[in-house]
């Protein structure tokens, strides 16, 4: 929150007894208290500090649909907050001495950026024995609650032939009609990197590509959800972005096309990207936090994932035969998907990030 600069009383304001400022000053602590525990006037509240992707564009999403029947069953109101992941991680950085947010949502490498700096409380959510090993920390800070996978999309009324490779993308007809969210601070941005390193057998060989890329790419941007609807609009062709998210957004944006970038001669590979959640040390509601990351594997929440949210369950116990489910299985389908290094990635994330910006001169 912005700090707002002290000023002095202009004169002819009359000054309070002494008496009514000593009450005023009761009441303001009182209230602080409140907003600092778990009892009084803000203790029916959660504040949610969320990668953005799960909320519906036109409040149609799973964030929606769940944060609505989280608050009719409990009584508690969940205060969001939105951005790209890393964003999320600074914020929550910046206010350790003080937390504001009770739970954190964000894509790997900035959860276990998260983990590693101390700003995850140990807490097991009820139907966290459901999720896969991969997909939640061994000492019990993190656990995933919608699964996902990396991906791009493209503008398929404007782009006559779907591109399928990463050298298709240096074509000049997407000069300035490229965009990809900016690694280290989006999580989507900080996956193009992961992605490129694999397909492309290393840093250098991922590095020397993106400068080549960088003659076609519009340039930064801290949120890839903002991307999608550009790309729908025509205003580029191609941007980064993730499964579930696109999936969705597709629903209202008909132009969208999702596809996985292969190399030249070699088949279109991804990685699991998934919203994974913790509660915040310190947490000024822990207990309303505790509450959300339980309903949010519960098997009724994990149930509307692909139906509403387009993504796919945590749960290895829910077996999902919606449309939307059928339909992604048919998206994934032929897709290679590897396992990123993610304490490799997490150590050297910084040195990565900016060795790209290098390279790009970003």
């Amino acid at each position: 929150m912005p700090r707002i600069p002290a000023r002095s009383l202009p004169s002819g304001i009359p000054v309070k007894p002494l008496a009514a400022v000593l009450g005023s000053l009761v009441l303001a602590g009182s209230l602080t208290a409140c907003g600092s525990g778990s009892s009084g006037v803000d203790a029916k509240t959660v504040t949610v500090y969320s990668a953005d992707g799960l909320k519906g564009e036109n409040g149609d999403g799973w964030y929606d649909r769940v944060f609505k029947d989280f608050e009719k069953q409990t009584g508690i109101k969940v205060q969001y907050v939105e951005g790209g992941s890393g964003e999320m991680v600074q914020r929550a950085l910046r206010e350790r001495s003080n937390p504001q947010a009770d739970v954190l949502v964000t894509l790997p490498p900035f959860i276990q950026q998260a983990d590693s700096k101390g700003l995850l409380a140990k807490y097991a959510p009820q139907g966290s024995t459901e999720v896969a090993a991969a997909d939640k920390a061994t000492d019990g800070t993190w656990t995933s609650v919608v699964n996902n996978y990396f991906g791009f999309v493209y503008n398929k009324k404007e782009v006559k032939k779907a591109p399928t490779t990463w050298e298709d993308l240096l074509d000049a007809q997407y000069k300035d009609k490229l965009q990809y969210s900016t690694p280290g601070v989006a999580g989507d941005g900080t996956a193009v990197l992961v992605k490129a390193m694999n397909d492309f057998g290393g840093k250098n060989a991922a590095l020397a590509y993106l400068k080549k890329l960088q003659a076609n790419n519009v340039g930064p941007s801290a949120s890839t959800g903002k991307l999608a609807p550009k790309v729908d609009k025509g205003e580029l062709l191609v941007a980064n972005g993730d499964v579930q998210m696109n999936f969705a957004q597709s629903k209202t944006m008909p132009n969208l096309g999702i596809w996985f970038p292969a190399r030249q001669g070699g088949k279109p590979t991804t990685f699991a990207l998934p919203y994974a959640a913790g509660l915040v040390t310190k947490a000024p509601h822990s207990e309303n936090g505790k509450k959300l990351l339980d309903y949010l594997l519960s098997r009724t929440a994990q149930k509307e994932v692909s139906e509403i949210g387009g993504g796919f369950a945590a749960r290895k116990d829910i077996g999902a035969t919606d449309a939307n489910a059928t339909a992604l299985t048919t998206l994934m389908d032929g897709v290679q998907v590897f396992e990123p290094d993610w304490n490799d990635i997490d150590k050297n994330l910084q040195t990565y990030v900016e060795d790209w910006k290098s390279a790009t001169d970003s």
